[in-house]
């Protein structure tokens, strides 16, 4: 099972894996670690990811950003107005939720912003895949604390049509939050928590959070948002400043033109971060309209000037979040920034005078902190990766109520009633009862539609009992409800059912005692369904089957490419070589017939039936003209790399000839039949290597060889195999003499071997009988 957590991003997404003791950021097919949230629709195929981003400016209104602003809304949401200012796409209506109009292989298409999300996962679960060589289906995404359980369904919805399964969705604080917690080896006791505030200001989004550290834990205690602060709204002021200007000065009217636009965003990105470290920057935009290539440029003054209404919001989620947590500014041990807009000096500025001057740190890595936490939050869920127990206690950002008809015998009876507060822990269960004499409907809402974003509908799901039993008693029957918020922080209606006491004696271990009764407590459950904002499995399952027929068709379209791009190389490439590095190794008549060949690959390649062709008619083409063009080829190759081979095979046969004649000890024990097989084994290979090389050098290099590296990489191994057992063969292990016993007597003329000493070697005889050995004078030194 595969580690994998994902920060969702407005701008661009992150993907993080565990591995190798830690966590990695993955980097996609052109190696950069952020890939744009961007999805694209071709007159052939789609484009995500870093494909969208090459042709988003000449297909911009065919490319939609901004995917988690725009799923789980409908149309008429006030949220989706504001996001129109962004995005250069067509938004409809799809039953219901928004969408887009979009041109797709010549065809006008709409999808939903769910289908767009699901698309751009499938995306990112290609890109894991190719990294980790293996398939992806398990991962946490981290999403804004400030989604609803609208939003939250349509995500898990998204993640199901791309063939994911979601472990979790983790609030983008929370993750930041444990990334950073469970780091930490010197966390204080329950008793004394540490308390530090994280400070998030993105590409469209603003996140404080408040959390709680202590040993194995932390508490999330407030967070606090603000969904339209963010780097986004900064280039946006800059692009009106600079369309009024260029307006006055080339007579130009930038906003008309969304391509002029998007080029002069493009320009107000780069100025902000060149501002960001100095007091000046220059802006040049070739071409922008009218073939004008204007230019400006923007002091830091001005700069912070025109993007005071930004920073100006900046204090109000601060001061919710320190008030909601209960925790001042003192007690909060550090306040650590995340996100690419905290790097300019004025958003850094606001921050730290709204918090009373408090220094800010920026321990974390400012772009990837999310998915880190995403990542370790996979790694809780994973059995084969081992993470040091930590405990999240995530909060319930908006109230959920359950309402209810009144009862006609009970008109004072409640009607409605707040199950989960605002700063319930996640997740949480809570079990109500209800007294029904027949079936009966619970919704569940958020209790104040006021504070949710934008126009989002506060209806979350309804619950229907079909049938409750009747009480034995004829009164009305007590009908447990089991109410969940769940990992995810969607609620649900989990259960429901009554409950019969019923009591039982208990065995005694005394006869004599009286037996005890005990009650137990048996379950009925009461059938029901329930109706939330999901998708139907049907209609998941439908969805589903269609993303698959698009990634399928996507993935014939790049194949289709690749061997029309290596047809096209190849034409250009052969042509090339063959006037020069494999022209003495090709005939004439081949050199003929492959020009032929060429001209007309290319002429049918520039063609209205080249530029459309199928993958197959590439292929083909492709492999008539290896099929002229690779004899050539090998024989250059062969000319190349003979030499070399036999060279290693003239080092091989010396090698062991010189082992098998070596009067070294380390060989004396190798029988000489045994050595001079080897010998005999490298002459015999000696000889075929110069026959071969006599053969090969009278033929010309325009003829396929008669001697090939192949085989002279054969001969090599068959050398090696007959040669290593023979001259690595071990020594054989002394042999000791039998002892002999004290009552012995040593044979006539002949000494008593010392004690230990071994005698002659076997096969061979002492001094004859009757002789005596005489040892030898000792040596001596002479001066």
């Amino acid at each position: 099972m595969s580690v994998v957590g994902v920060d969702f991003g407005t701008l661009h997404s992150k993907i993080g894996v565990a591995r190798n003791r830690g966590i990695d950021i993955i980097v996609n097919e052109v190696s950069n670690r952020a890939t744009p949230s961007l999805v694209a629709f071709g007159p052939k195929q789609r484009s995500i990811g870093e494909s969208a981003k090459t042709q988003e400016t000449s297909n911009f209104k065919n490319t939609i950003g901004g995917l988690k602003r725009l799923i789980g809304r409908t149309l008429q949401d006030p949220d989706v107005e504001v996001e129109k200012k962004f995005l250069n796409a067509t938004l409809v209506d799809v039953g219901g939720t928004v969408g887009v109009a979009v041109t797709y292989r010549g065809e006008k298409q709409i999808f939903s912003a769910t289908q767009l999300v699901a698309m751009y996962f499938g995306k990112l679960r290609d890109i894991t895949a190719n990294e980790l060589k293996t398939a992806v289906s398990d991962l946490v995404i981290a999403v804004p604390g400030w989604y609803t359980d609208i939003q939250r369904r349509a995500m898990l919805d998204a993640a199901q049509i791309a063939g994911l399964n979601a472990l979790r969705l983790i609030n983008d604080t929370t993750a930041v939050a444990l990334g950073y917690g469970i780091t930490k080896l010197d966390l204080p006791e329950p008793e004394n928590p540490r308390y530090v505030m994280f400070v998030d200001v993105g590409h469209s989004t603003m996140s404080v959070s408040v959390v709680a550290f202590s040993k194995g834990q932390l508490s999330v205690k407030a967070a606090a948002y603000d969904r339209h602060l963010g780097g986004r709204d900064i280039d946006y002021a800059l692009i009106q400043y600079f369309a009024a200007q260029f307006n006055e000065k080339y007579h130009i009217d930038v906003l008309s033109n969304p391509k002029a636009t998007f080029r002069l965003l493009v320009g107000c990105e780069k100025l902000k971060k060149v501002l960001s470290a100095n007091n000046e920057a220059p802006l040049n935009v070739e071409s922008l309209m009218n073939d004008i290539d204007a230019s400006s440029k923007l002091n830091r003054e001005t700069y912070e000037e025109l993007i005071s209404g930004v920073l100006d919001r900046i204090a109000a989620p601060l001061q919710q979040a320190l008030a909601e947590s209960g925790v001042s500014i003192d007690d909060i041990d550090t306040v650590e920034l995340v996100g690419g807009t905290t790097r300019i000096p004025a958003v850094r500025a606001r921050i730290q005078a709204a918090l009373g001057g408090k220094i800010l740190s920026t321990t974390l890595n400012q772009d990837e902190a999310i998915a880190r936490g995403a990542t370790f939050a996979a790694a809780f869920q994973s059995p084969t990766f081992r993470v040091r127990e930590f405990h999240v206690h995530d909060i319930n950002q908006y109230p959920i109520k359950v309402s209810w008809e009144r009862s006609a015998s009970d008109p004072d009876d409640d009607t409605e009633l707040v199950v989960f507060p605002r700063g319930n822990g996640i997740p949480s269960t809570k079990i109500l009862t209800f007294y029904r004499g027949g079936p009966f409907e619970i919704d569940a809402a958020y209790a104040e539609p006021s504070g949710l974003p934008g126009g989002i509908n506060p209806w979350i799901a309804r619950f229907t009992a079909n049938a409750v039993p009747p009480a034995p008693n004829g009164d009305l029957t007590c009908v447990k409800l089991k109410t969940r918020l769940n990992l995810h922080g969607i609620m649900s209606f989990e259960s429901a059912y009554t409950e019969e006491v019923e009591e039982r004696e208990e065995a005694m271990e005394v006869d004599e005692e009286a037996p005890k009764k005990k009650k137990v407590v048996k379950k009925h459950e009461i059938p029901f369904s329930t109706r939330t904002s999901s998708l139907d499995p049907g209609a998941v399952e439908k969805l589903k089957e269609l993303e698959a027929e698009m990634h399928a068709a996507d993935k014939l379209v790049m194949d289709t490419e690749d061997r029309k791009n290596a047809l096209e190389e190849y034409v250009y490439d052969m042509r090339a070589k063959l006037d020069e590095r494999y022209s003495s190794f090709a005939q004439a008549a081949e050199k003929e017939k492959l020009n032929g060949m060429f001209q007309e690959a290319e002429d049918w390649l520039y063609s209205d039936e080249g530029e459309d062709a199928t993958k197959s008619a590439y292929v083909a083409k492709l492999d008539a003209l290896k099929a002229v063009g690779d004899p050539i080829v090998a024989r250059y190759r062969e000319a190349e790399e003979r030499p070399k081979a036999m060279a290693q095979l003239r080092a091989t046969l010396n090698d062991y000839i010189s082992q098998a004649t070596s009067p070294d000890d380390k060989f004396a024990h190798i029988a000489d039949s045994e050595k001079q097989k080897v010998v005999e084994k490298c002459v015999t290979i000696q000889k075929w290597l110069d026959d071969q090389n006599a053969r090969q050098a009278e033929k010309p290099k325009n003829v396929d060889p008669v001697l090939t590296s192949a085989e002279i990489g054969k001969k090599r191994e068959e050398v090696i195999y007959f040669s290593i057992p023979i001259l690595t063969k071990q020594k054989p292990k002394p042999v000791k003499a039998e002892g002999t016993s004290g009552t012995q007597t040593p044979q006539s003329g002949t000494q008593t071997p010392d004690a230990g000493a071994q005698g002659p070697p076997k096969g061979e005889q002492g001094p004859p009988k009757g002789e005596e050995e005489v040892p030898g004078p000792p040596e001596m030194d002479v001066d």
